[in-house]
């Protein structure tokens, strides 16, 4: 963790952690009656109940597209102009541009979220930085109602902005199918905070950039980058390349990536701040019912009198066609700082020629304003900004590959590595950040592997650990992370904390001579150590359930495991094996649930495994013996919920995140607790659970569960479902 993540201002001397989830009731738009209750709708989200679609695939009819009319289609739309919603210019590039753009660009590292689908529903629909994009949607609308479900909005919406380009003149780097839509907003994004828009209370210290909270990357409440005006609304550009660099770090962009994307993100289009602002009407979401979800409403507000982001202006001569003009302006012309009509601050070149000045959008034969953001200025104004912005100048090729690319990047960042790809414009090229696993080569005996397991000696806990270790850093949010690719063995996941790194290196070393000497991979034989720790956990309970287990995991090399990017998988916590990296600022329950979210878990599922994996005897090093109760550790019974539940004990308090379990008539402590241990029993909902895996009856049911849910999180990554059991 950076130092800047260690300022979060919260004065309570906990460390900050990296925690995106929304996970106390209070910060929900649910009862506020009990704030420090946990937000368990956010395990509960996206099911088929919200899905009007449940049993649809859309990855298999994605497929069957017709690609070629699709893009005909797109690139008709960008002239099709709409007399409701006038083109700029005679196209729909920019507009395109921008949708895509403010799409992809909540991305952040340290969760992977937000889902690219969510820009439909609010907060995200009705945030002011997207003004106006409710219009880039309904021109959409006919595409989509054309090809319907096979084409989702969240793919449209990507594909829209990547054609914009193509239209524009520019070759793109290719495009990948295969988001699938949500259908509400998701309840696991923490925006924040803060209440109002571009409230600046986000930061530990606000003159260091890099003190802004974790896991938020945008500068400001309800942008998606930084303030355009300059930080706080104050121009100052090298201010802003501060914030420039962290808001596009936190999305996993290095200073050349960033650079590329302002340049290019800003070479088609133009901003709309010809009005007063006071004139637009209120938000989708705030909007009357008539309305049908068409925010901003202003009279005479389309075409050249309408008001966005309140700049005024296009960026290049001509912001309908890809050049490379805007390097041009940006460092051989003097620039200075002015109100658009609207009263937003922006950058205004010197005696700039007649003949470079763009056209108006209302009168053909007037000129209109070209201008800058404080982002754009910041490319010149920071030293290392401008050395790339020079370097992009002299060498234009250098220039339109880096965008290229920066570009696929962005907007492919929540697809998981290239085997999630689908469609004919995908590229091949193996790019390090997207964390690809090279297939398998060889077959091997699976029984074999499972016997030479059992003979080593290891424990059971030693063998589920491993197992659970390697596959735990899978995230649903972008797709990254699991058991694929055995990248445990491998910096810096083998040296990370919550691996307990010389147990690790023991058990590794044993695993990689049975791999070497079957044929098996790393990946396979470790999820089959687990699997193999699991069936005698299970036979020594007295049951006879198997576990299931697929084939087909590769071995990732060094080289191909992005260090900058991996760090962020790194499990400062972890409920399921009673862990913590250290004393944070958020409570241990909120983090199992923070954790339980990022792995697609029900509150079922991890009631059940938490319950498991505690008489497994699986917890980390740290915890010893926390929520072990049961006296025959080891194997797979339903102790934990029996003692935990049972009214012949007292539960009390004996330090930071730690309880004693007591006899209520000798006062003898039975066992001791966490808090990530005690919420199955305190919360109603969880404890509903934890009652079901505590009756007589359903003691094989709590097995059978166990194994499901341990097979789902083996499998998560995997991204060939007709090869799983």
């Amino acid at each position: 963790m950076s130092e800047g993540l260690k300022k979060n201002g919260n004065g309570n001397g906990k460390c900050p952690v990296m925690h995106g989830g929304v996970t106390k009731a209070g910060e929900s738009n649910t009862s506020r009656q009990w704030p420090n209750s946990i937000n368990l709708d956010i395990l509960h989200q996206h099911d088929t109940k919200t899905n009007p679609l449940p049993k649809f695939d859309y990855k298999k009819e994605v497929k069957k597209l017709n690609f070629k009319a699709l893009k005909k289609d797109l690139l008709k739309l960008m002239t099709d102009s709409q007399e409701w919603w006038p083109a700029d210019l005679g196209t729909y590039s920019g507009l395109m541009v921008r949708l895509t753009w403010h799409q992809v660009g909540t991305y952040r590292e340290f969760d992977g979220r937000p889902n690219v689908g969510s820009h439909r529903f609010s907060p995200q629909d009705s945030w002011p930085d997207n003004t106006n994009l409710d219009k880039a949607r309904r021109l959409l609308w006919p595409i989509k109602k054309k090809y319907g479900n096979r084409l989702s909005w969240s793919d449209l919406m990507v594909l829209a902005g990547t054609m914009a380009y193509e239209h524009a003149g520019f070759k793109t780097f290719g495009f990948s199918f295969g988001r699938e839509d949500i259908w509400e907003p998701e309840k696991d994004v923490y925006w924040g905070k803060e209440t109002e828009p571009l409230a600046v209370n986000r930061y530990g210290d606000p003159k260091d950039r890099s003190s802004l909270e974790a896991p938020l990357a945008a500068s400001h409440f309800q942008l998606v980058y930084v303030n355009p005006q300059g930080v706080e609304g104050k121009p100052d550009p090298v201010r802003t390349a501060m914030d420039v660099r962290e808001t596009f770090g936190r999305m996993g962009m290095n200073d050349v990536e960033t650079a590329a994307l302002t340049v290019g993100g800003h070479s088609i289009g133009r901003a709309h701040g010809n009005g007063n602002p006071d004139n637009l009407g209120p938000e989708p979401a705030g909007a009357d019912i008539h309305e049908q979800g068409f925010g901003w409403n202003q009279k005479n507000g389309t075409g050249a009198n309408q008001i966005t982001s309140g700049l005024e202006g296009a960026w290049t001569t001509n912001p309908d066609k890809w050049d490379h003009q805007y390097l041009d302006l940006l460092l051989n012309y003097k620039w200075e700082s002015k109100k658009s009509p609207a009263g937003a601050w922006q950058w205004e070149p010197v005696n700039l020629e007649e003949d470079k000045k763009p056209r108006d959008l209302g009168d053909p034969n007037k000129k209109a304003r070209l201008m800058f953001t404080d982002a754009d200025m910041a490319m010149a104004m920071d030293p290392e900004y401008r050395k790339i912005s020079e370097r992009f100048y002299a060498d234009p090729k250098f220039f339109e590959d880096s965008f290229a690319r920066a570009w696929f990047k962005l907007t492919h960042r929540t697809m998981g590595n290239k085997s999630n790809y689908i469609g004919p414009w995908a590229p091949k090229e193996d790019l390090l950040w997207q964390g690809n696993v090279p297939s398998p080569k060889k077959k091997y005996n699976v029984n074999k592997v499972k016997k030479m397991i059992s003979a080593t000696g290891l424990s059971t806990g030693d063998l589920i650990t491993i197992a659970w270790d390697s596959a735990r850093t899978y995230r649903r949010t972008d797709k990254r992370g699991g058991a694929n690719g055995a990248r445990i063995r491998l910096a810096p996941m083998k040296d990370w904390e919550a691996n307990e790194p010389k147990k690790l290196s023991r058990t590794l070393k044993i695993l990689e001579n049975i791999a070497n000497k079957t044929g098996a991979t790393i990946a396979d034989t470790i999820i089959l150590a687990g699997n193999v720790g699991l069936e005698k956990a299970i036979k020594k309970a007295g049951s006879k359930v198997k576990v299931p287990f697929s084939p087909g995991r590769g071995d990732s090399s060094q080289e191909q495991t992005e260090l900058k990017s991996f760090k962020w998988l790194e499990p400062l916590h972890d409920g399921f094996r009673n862990y913590a990296k250290a004393d944070y600022s958020v409570m241990p329950e909120e983090l199992l649930l923070e954790r339980a979210s990022l792995m697609g878990l029900t509150a079922q599922e991890m009631t059940c495994l938490v319950g498991g994996m505690r008489v497994l005897g699986t917890n980390h090093e740290s915890a010893k013996d926390k929520g072990v109760l049961t006296n025959k550790v080891g194997a797979l019974t339903n102790d934990f919920f029996i003692n935990l539940l049972d009214m012949k004990y007292t539960w009390k308090p004996t330090g930071k995140n730690s309880y004693d379990i007591v006899d209520r008539k000798t006062n003898k402590v039975k066992y001791t607790a966490s808090r990530a241990d005690l919420v199955l029993g305190s919360n109603s909902i969880l404890r509903s659970y934890a009652e079901v895996y505590a009756q007589d009856d359903n003691k094989e049911k709590f097995i059978k569960d166990f194994v499901k849910v341990w097979t789902k999180i083996m499998n998560a990554d995997r991204q060939d479902p007709k090869k799983l059991n």
